[in-house]
């Protein structure tokens, strides 16, 4: 379809996960209104669209190329294009490319119109079975063991993408800490082998010590139990170097290293009791 004299835009269209049939109406009207889509890997891509009968110019756009690439899509959108933008698989920008396209026509003044859509980590949290009321998304898991600890502190229940082969020795370090934090592995959702296992943080590492998950895999871990008498002295410690003048940040790391107590912890405590 012509550009014509349209006002150009970008739609941000979440693909499946897995299933190829849990691609909306809206998502599938998007791509065939577009005039460029781009996709993290435009082979990928091609197959969901061929077996909707969609056509269109399929052009690349990932981590390598995206600011190159952004700089041309918003040109092309300047001029009338429609823009659909997809990743691999779920929804752009949530671990996948796609954010600096998106700053780059919010600061362009373009529109940018956000289809909902499938999602790993939605549907990882919902089949948990672990509570969704309050919850924070980490992306992929750090490696490094003290920021794997630090992630795991989260008082809120914490969804992470993980690598099938590091899965045990993601949660052993939570075993070893609190071995009885509850914890739910999904792994290739929406696909034919679709499977959620759920159990303690020391019955799933002893289990995928033995046999690693194949697959894609989102790790749920539940939230972890306040201990009161371990911030509380930390928080105010925390408060008292805040009032004599020290930045809040720097000086939740000195109290974390002091006492063991996360910064980013602290640092969430002192901030919420600011805004109370």
């Amino acid at each position: 379809m012509s550009a014509g004299t349209r006002m150009g835009r970008l739609i941000v269209c979440p693909t499946p996960i897995g299933n190829l049939e849990d691609v909306t109406l809206r998502v599938l009207a998007a791509l065939r209104e577009a005039d460029i889509v781009a996709c993290e890997d435009t082979r990928r891509s091609r197959v969901l669209l061929e077996r909707y009968g969609v056509g269109g110019r399929l052009v690349s756009y990932h981590e390598h190329n995206e600011r190159a690439r952004a700089a041309e899509l918003v040109a092309k959108m300047r001029e009338g294009a429609v823009v659909a933008l997809v990743s691999d698989a779920g929804t752009p920008l949530v671990s996948d490319p796609g954010f600096v396209l998106v700053q780059a026509c919010v600061a362009a003044g373009l529109a940018v119109e956000v289809l909902p859509g499938p999602s790993a980590a939605l549907a990882a949290l919902v089949a948990s079975a672990l509570p969704a009321d309050r919850w924070r998304f980490a992306g992929f898991l750090p490696r490094k063991r003290s920021a794997l600890v630090e992630a795991f502190a989260s008082s809120e229940t914490l969804v992470a993408f993980e690598s099938p082969k590091r899965v045990a020795a993601s949660l052993g370090v939570l075993a070893s800490v609190d071995p009885e934090r509850p914890v739910a592995v999904c792994r290739e959702l929406t696909k034919l082998h679709e499977e959620v296992v759920r159990g303690t943080a020391g019955e799933l590492a002893e289990r995928y010590a033995k046999e690693p998950p194949r697959g894609e895999v989102a790790l749920v871990v539940g939230g972890a139990p306040s201990a009161p008498d371990e911030v509380g002295p930390a928080l105010e410690a925390l408060r008292r170097l805040v009032e004599a003048g020290a930045k809040p940040r720097p000086a939740a790391a000195v109290v974390a290293e002091l006492t063991g107590v996360p910064a980013n912890r602290l640092y969430r405590a002192l901030t919420a009791q600011d805004r109370d």
